[in-house]
Protein backbone atom coordinates (compact mmCIF):
# COMPACT_ATOMS: atom_id res chain seq x y z
CA UNK A 1 0.00 0.00 0.00
CA UNK A 2 1.32 3.44 -0.88
CA UNK A 3 1.52 6.14 1.82
CA UNK A 4 -0.40 9.33 1.00
CA UNK A 5 -0.29 11.42 4.19
CA UNK A 6 2.82 12.90 5.84
CA UNK A 7 1.19 13.83 9.17
CA UNK A 8 -1.47 12.17 11.28
CA UNK A 9 -2.65 12.67 14.87
CA UNK A 10 -5.14 11.22 17.30
CA UNK A 11 -6.52 11.82 20.78
CA UNK A 12 -7.72 9.32 23.36
CA UNK A 13 -9.84 11.18 25.91
CA UNK A 14 -10.62 9.68 29.31
CA UNK A 15 -12.07 11.06 32.52
CA UNK A 16 -8.66 11.74 34.11
CA UNK A 17 -6.24 11.81 31.15
CA UNK A 18 -5.89 12.81 27.50
CA UNK A 19 -3.37 10.91 25.36
CA UNK A 20 -2.13 12.64 22.20
CA UNK A 21 -0.29 10.71 19.48
CA UNK A 22 1.26 12.15 16.32
CA UNK A 23 3.00 10.45 13.39
CA UNK A 24 5.20 12.70 11.24
CA UNK A 25 7.53 11.81 8.41
CA UNK A 26 8.19 11.94 4.72
CA UNK A 27 6.36 9.48 2.49
CA UNK A 28 9.48 7.44 1.70
CA UNK A 29 10.56 6.81 5.31
CA UNK A 30 9.09 5.37 8.50
CA UNK A 31 7.30 8.14 10.47
CA UNK A 32 8.42 9.45 13.85
CA UNK A 33 5.92 8.70 16.62
CA UNK A 34 5.27 11.11 19.49
CA UNK A 35 2.98 10.23 22.41
CA UNK A 36 2.17 12.61 25.27
CA UNK A 37 -0.10 12.26 28.30
CA UNK A 38 -2.01 15.15 29.86
CA UNK A 39 -4.17 15.46 32.94
CA UNK A 40 -7.74 16.70 32.53
CA UNK A 41 -7.38 19.24 35.33
CA UNK A 42 -6.93 22.91 34.38
CA UNK A 43 -3.14 22.80 34.55
CA UNK A 44 -2.93 19.69 32.37
CA UNK A 45 -5.32 21.06 29.73
CA UNK A 46 -3.36 24.32 29.54
CA UNK A 47 -0.19 22.27 28.84
CA UNK A 48 -2.09 20.33 26.17
CA UNK A 49 -3.17 23.59 24.55
CA UNK A 50 0.45 24.61 23.83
Amino acid sequence: MEAMIERSAGLDVHQETVVACALVGSLDKKPTKSIEFFSTNTEGLLKFKR
